[in-house]
């Protein structure tokens, strides 16, 4: 039996990316991994603009502004965002201006339209216009309020890593460059094994000592959230001929599971058979609770897992090993999910010498993380993985965690 992370190493060391790329719209990159560094072909923004709704101005031409002594501008124009402006500011005068117009020529700040008041000059004649102008109550430094060329993005800069997981952001940004079309790596194809006499499909009424089919649909949503394509085999019945025609059947795929038949039953096959079809095993059995019997190989260079029947052993042990596989899989950098300290609620008593994986709500309260259990931590109880939305991980020296104390939380996104 081996440590959970001597096990993680083992895997990790034996998954190679998948070589090949496919260029996709930008719609449906959400969640893929880029296959190259994406760098700007322009400065974003590509032009000096207001950052707030007023009036561009000089700042010299306001400064010692105060509410009881403003300095006063002639309006000489209007600017929308969309537009430019046709004259150049001089001395005294300001253009009202929108958030995100282009700073016009001759102003090198914006003065905030909560900082101002709009008045109007004295008509002197019949037939003189009224002038518009602006009290501007609060003195401004060079450059406020402005968003320069550049400021966020520049041209030639790298602003998507080759590896990066495209999240609403990045497509976002692409979209602001101009790309309407990414390269991105090429899902991983990952078969899914079900085996067990006592399984039936999802419709099928249950008979005395059967139950549905849960684990094939539990590792196909995580495969999805994984980022790679699911190909169910169905359920192979428990004995070595039904379990070595799916397995081939699964050679097919970038990586195969099996999930059930890896422990010590007498109708636990699969290890067995995966040896007697030339599977290069690397270990078997790793020192954690949840997921023990966990088993993983090569066969023909496909990564195989063999995952414990359990459901909740299973989408464990998926999380801690076969999630990071596929990701380096497909390609990207990040692999790992985000971890966090908690202050655990409640008491709990562990086994010395196994990693513990316990399910648990993650609370934030006045800023402070707190972890409290699903429930009963059974590993047949899928109701704790359906009510958790943290993993804490108590480690193998461990024998008992306290109410108060912290524990190191995976947190499930």
């Amino acid at each position: 039996m081996i440590s959970v992370d001597q096990a993680r190493e083992i895997i990790l060391k034996n998954i190679f990316r998948v070589k090949e790329s496919e260029p996709i719209k930008i719609e449906s990159a959400l969640g893929r991994v880029c296959a190259l560094d994406i760098k700007s072909k322009e400065n974003i923004p590509p032009f000096d603009n207001s950052a707030m709704d007023g009036f561009a101005a000089r700042a010299e031409d306001v400064k010692g502004s105060t509410g009881k002594n403003p300095k006063i501008l002639e309006v000489v124009g209007s600017l929308a965002a969309g537009y430019t402006a046709g004259k150049i500011i001089r001395r005294g005068e300001a253009i009202r201006i929108m958030t995100g117009a282009p700073l016009p020529n001759g102003a090198d700040s914006v003065v905030m339209v909560e900082d101002t008041r709009v008045v109007h000059s004295p008509q002197s004649t019949v037939h003189s216009k009224r002038k518009e102008l602006v009290e501007i109550f609060k003195e401004i430094e060079k450059g406020e309020n402005v968003r320069y060329s550049g400021e966020d993005v520049k041209k030639g800069e790298v602003v998507i890593p080759k590896g990066s997981i495209l999240k609403s952001g990045h497509i976002g940004m692409l979209a602001s460059l101009g790309f309407n079309r990414i390269k991105v790596f090429r899902k991983a194809k990952v078969a899914i094994l079900a085996t067990g006499d006592e399984l039936v499909q999802i419709k099928q009424k249950l008979a005395p000592g059967k139950i549905r089919n849960s684990n094939s649909y539990s590792l196909y949503a995580q495969v999805l959230k994984a980022g790679a394509l699911p190909i169910l085999l169905g359920i192979a019945r428990d004995n070595k001929k039904a379990i070595e025609d799916k397995i081939r059947q699964g050679l097919s795929a970038d990586v195969l599971i099996v999930c059930g038949g890896v422990s010590v039953g007498d109708y636990d096959f699969v290890k067995d058979v995966l040896k007697d079809v030339g599977t290069e095993m690397k270990f078997w059995r790793v020192a954690m609770k949840p997921g023990k019997p966990l088993a993983f190989g090569l066969m023909r260079k496909v990564p195989v897992f063999g995952l414990p029947g359990n459901p909740v052993s299973g989408m464990v042990s998926f999380e801690q090993f076969v999630r990071p596989a596929l990701l380096k899989m497909s390609g990207a950098k990040d692999i790992f999910r985000l971890r966090l300290p908690a202050v655990f609620s409640g008491n709990f008593e562990k086994k010395k010498g196994l990693r513990y994986f316990l399910r648990v709500i993650l609370t934030n309260k006045d800023g402070r993380m707190y972890a409290s259990l699903t429930g009963p931590q059974g590993s047949g109880i899928l109701r704790s993985m359906v009510l958790a939305n943290g993993i804490a991980e108590l480690p193998e020296d461990m024998e008992a965690i306290r109410a108060g104390e912290s524990a190191e939380v995976t947190y499930l996104e």
